[in-house]
């Protein structure tokens, strides 16, 4: 069995589109939800909260030509992963494209443009369907994107499993290269923001309706949480062999460990902590790592009531009060495809920087969720090997992933 490391990562989000951006506005406590006034435009939505990617012009080589296929998540998907690769230094290398593989997710392909097949069904006029309109509602639209737009001739997994999207990307990416099938793998989840989406989980009642006060929301393990926000973004992750990265002499940033993902088979929406744990569990024996192992356990932590109490019990049951516990998404909402990936970057970036973020907004510890040491405050220095990140999705889909640190080369 091969080892697998990180080459490269990145990552697009309603915080910023770089890590110096980030980490700063995480040290300062700055939420990146806020309100979306064109959402006041649709009649029934009561949410207005949203956490949307700020973007500057795209260069130049993004032509007409290779954005005709393109849904915006597909984009966000291809941005993030630019910048991953040329962090692993992969950018223009065909002789190394048969062996680069490509897994990523997202919810829907394209969900603008599957709202406006939706117009043309209404509407009863086929003005909104363009000659690629397909392409863009494609499920695999940002896997295949990735790999026609850097010409990657490798394995695709396209990972389209809702929240967990972005988490099984990496986690199957690691496999196949474990395995011997692949070199590299491009490996991530995007999601674009779309007011259909948003309009699922506010008909649900599951997204939260405090617009008055957008930085305060979501509030994920508190007792006056009422739901999460939807937010668009992407995150991409480069795995590689660790024979094949050590013969390139590229920096490694950590390499993967542990993965586990099951199935709860009981219920489409209603968490089960059991296989919760038992995903936590899998990721630990792939590690042979104990609880003790790990250092820190970043939550998947939507600010939904189900979610955050059964997520925390499962957390509790498996390594108690004495591991440090935190969760991005209080800063920026929930980017659906992207959050495992998204997530995972972070974290690797809190890890080598040995600071942890808070949980933003948590100030009353809910009592039904389970007794788990909640990073709060102004975050907390953390020097750890392992780190641990947690990712569930509706359809009863679990997954965890455990990374190493890696002696930092660059």
């Amino acid at each position: 069995m091969r080892r697998v490391v990180v080459t490269g990562m990145s990552g697009i989000s309603p915080l910023g589109n770089d890590w110096e951006t980030i980490e700063r506005r995480l040290r300062a406590g700055e939420s990146g939800v806020t309100t979306l006034p064109r959402y006041d435009e649709f009649d029934g939505l009561k949410t207005k909260l949203a956490g949307k990617v700020e973007e500057g012009p795209l260069p130049a080589h993004y032509d007409r030509k290779r954005l005709r296929g393109m849904s915006r998540g597909a984009l966000l998907a291809v941005r993030a992963s630019e910048a991953a690769l040329a962090q692993a230094r992969l950018l223009d290398r065909p002789d190394l494209a048969d062996r680069i593989g490509v897994a990523y997710g997202s919810c829907l392909g394209g969900a603008e443009m599957l709202m406006r097949l939706g117009g043309a069904w209404s509407q009863k006029n086929t003005r909104g369907i363009l000659a690629s309109s397909y392409v863009q509602v494609l499920s695999h639209c940002c896997a295949a994107n990735v790999s026609l737009f850097f010409h990657l001739r490798g394995r695709m997994y396209p990972t389209c499993s809702a929240c967990t999207s972005g988490s099984q990307a990496i986690g199957y990416s690691y496999e196949s290269i474990r395995s011997g099938y692949t070199d590299v793998m491009v490996a991530g989840g995007a999601e674009e923001l779309c007011v259909g989406l948003t309009g699922l989980f506010d008909a649900m009642g599951a997204a939260s309706t405090k617009n008055e006060a957008p930085s305060t929301n979501p509030r994920p393990f508190d007792s006056d949480r009422d739901g999460l926000v939807v937010s668009e973004g992407a995150g991409t992750i480069v795995l590689e062999a660790l024979d094949h990265a050590q013969s390139r002499g590229v920096p490694i940033l950590a390499e993967v460990v542990g993965f586990g993902t099951n199935c709860d088979g009981s219920h489409i929406t209603n968490p089960e902590p059991m296989q919760m744990r038992r995903a936590m569990e899998m990721a630990l024996t792939d590690a042979r790592l104990s609880p003790s192992s790990i250092g820190y356990v970043h939550a998947h932590a939507t600010g939904t009531e189900l979610g955050d109490i059964a997520e925390s019990q499962a957390t509790a049951a498996l390594f108690g009060n004495g591991t440090p516990v935190g969760a991005t998404k209080s800063f920026q909402g929930h980017t659906l495809g992207a959050t495992g990936a998204l997530e995972t970057w972070l974290t690797l970036e809190m890890q080598r920087s040995r600071w942890f973020a808070p949980i933003k907004n948590l100030e009353n510890v809910d009592p039904r969720c389970g007794d788990l040491d909640y990073l709060r405050g102004a975050g907390r220095s953390i020097d750890t090997e392992h780190v641990m990140v947690n990712n569930f999705a509706f359809g009863g889909v679990n997954t965890s992933l455990i990374f190493r640190a890696f002696p930092i080369s660059n």
